[in-house]
């Protein structure tokens, strides 16, 4: 299920620091994983470079910063 708009990040955040501790540990972690896990792990890894590369966290918090003013 998809996470609602309103809390997509805050959810979505503890699920990528799952996944990074488990590519931290990939050795050990790739045994127990499924076929399609496998599968989708370049693309997640290709799909966080693309968000990394092409959102400035300084611009993000820019937005934020000017949000929490307008509340």
């Amino acid at each position: 299920m998809a996470n609602m708009s309103y809390c997509r990040f805050e959810n979505t955040l503890g699920d990528l620091q799952d996944c990074q501790e488990a590519l931290e540990n990939i050795y050990e972690e790739i045994q127990g994983m499924s076929k399609y896990e496998k599968q989708s792990l370049t693309p997640f890894i290709e799909l966080c470079k693309e968000i990394a590369d092409n959102h400035d966290i300084e611009d993000i918090q820019e937005l934020i910063d000017q949000n929490e003013d307008e509340d």
